[in-house]
C-alpha cells in the first residue's frame, strides 16, 4: 500500500474492495434477520403472528442466500474451501491495519502543483 492515498492512481482496487465490504455487511445484517425472525417466532402467541413471522422468516433465508451465492459468484466469500476464505481474511485484516496506520490528516494537504490545474 502506497502512502500517498490522495493520489487517485492509488485507489486501484478499491471499488472491489469497497463492494466486497457492503457485501459482506449486507450479508451479516440479513443473517441477523434471520435470527431475529426465528426468535420472534418462538416468542409469537397467535396463530396469524406465527404465519406472518414464518412468511418474513423464508423471506429473510431468502435473501442471505441471494447475497452469499453473488458473493461467491465474485470471489468475495469462500464458504466451502476454508483455507482460502482464511488467507482472504489475512489480507483483509492487514489491509484495515495498514489503512489504519495513515497519516489521514497530514499537515500539509495541498495538492496545488499535483494535478493539472487551469488557469494557475
Amino acid at each position: 500500500m502506497l502512502n500517498d492515498y490522495l493520489d487517485p492512481r492509488n485507489a486501484e482496487g478499491m471499488p472491489r474492495m469497497t463492494d466486497a465490504a457492503a457485501a459482506l455487511s449486507f450479508l451479516q445484517n440479513a443473517k441477523n434477520g434471520v435470527n431475529l425472525c426465528a426468535m420472534a417466532l418462538t416468542e409469537s402467541a397467535t396463530p396469524e403472528v406465527r404465519a406472518m413471522l414464518r412468511t418474513e422468516l423464508m423471506s429473510a433465508i431468502n435473501l442471505h442466500s441471494e447475497i452469499a451465492d453473488l458473493m461467491v459468484r465474485k470471489g468475495w466469500f469462500y464458504p466451502t474451501d476454508l483455507k482460502k476464505q482464511f488467507q482472504m481474511d489475512i489480507e483483509s485484516s492487514r489491509t484495515a491495519a495498514q489503512i489504519a496506520e495513515l497519516d489521514l490528516f497530514p499537515y500539509d494537504t495541498s495538492r496545488l502543483g499535483t494535478f493539472a490545474t487551469p488557469g494557475k
